[in-house]
């Protein structure tokens, strides 16, 4: 299982300090959410106990910027996320193959400087970022998964947290419906906001998602990861298709 984090600079604590944490916690990896953040990934992983993941958390303030972000990262990390949060935002990455992951479609960008509120964003506080029936089956046709931010259910407190559950609970029967892929995650911006599998999954049990549907979604980083690490590789030409040495027959 891995956990998706903001690292530093993005976030509070460092890469490391975020794997170490994850490690203690159960995790196998972090995904880390690269917007500014460069971490030494190579360096990460031959020194720490788990797998630290790079990706890019497309970041932008209008579909002309996103469209180049995720051109220029594609290929270049393993994991490529669009930040959403308002319409024309969550419809762009839904409709893109290149992308893996829609993050935070409600609420946008994550701001470091307030992270104890759960998730406020820096772009979008009038919450005009939303997902309906045709971003579910874009992103079902497309595959690319849906977050599902559990950070505000977490951390934020009053008609926030009350209007962002409200918003989970119809984004849950979207994605069932639909048969829509998602990820779960806490959005966490410093290491003390890492939560264990199993509390996640508590959490998601508590506001009505259910424990194994939460706990698939945390999973499906896991998934998402192999994936694309194995079309990356050399040998990979198209999905069950792969080069190497193959016996004759006599």
């Amino acid at each position: 299982m891995y956990e998706a984090v903001h690292a530093h600079p993005d976030g509070q604590s460092t890469a490391a300090r975020f794997a170490m944490t994850a490690e203690r916690y159960g995790y196998d990896g972090v995904v880390v959410r690269a917007d500014d953040a460069r971490p030494d990934y190579d360096r990460l992983r031959d020194s720490l106990p788990v797998d630290v993941v790079d990706a890019a958390e497309i970041v932008a303030p209008d579909l002309q910027h996103a469209s180049g972000a995720v051109g220029n990262a594609r290929p270049k990390h393993t994991v490529v996320i669009v930040a959403g949060g308002t319409s024309a935002l969550n419809r762009f990455a839904v409709e893109q193959q290149r992308v893996d992951i829609l993050a935070r479609p409600f609420e946008g960008v994550v701001d470091a400087g307030t992270a104890g509120d759960g998730g406020r964003t820096g772009r979008n506080d009038n919450g005009n970022g939303d997902v309906n029936h045709v971003l579910a089956k874009a992103a079902r046709d497309n595959d690319v998964r849906i977050e599902v931010n559990l950070g505000p259910a977490l951390r934020a407190r009053g008609g926030q947290r009350v209007r962002h559950l409200s918003k989970l609970r119809k984004l849950k029967r979207l994605l069932d419906h639909y048969d829509t892929p998602y990820v779960v995650s806490a959005n966490p911006i410093s290491h003390l906001q890492l939560r264990a599998p199993r509390e996640v999954a508590a959490v998601g049990a508590e506001i009505g998602l259910g424990r194994e549907w939460t706990r698939d979604g945390i999973d499906e980083w896991g998934r998402l990861v192999a994936r694309n690490r194995e079309r990356r590789s050399e040998s990979f030409i198209a999905p069950g298709v792969e080069r190497g040495r193959y016996e004759e027959d006599d």
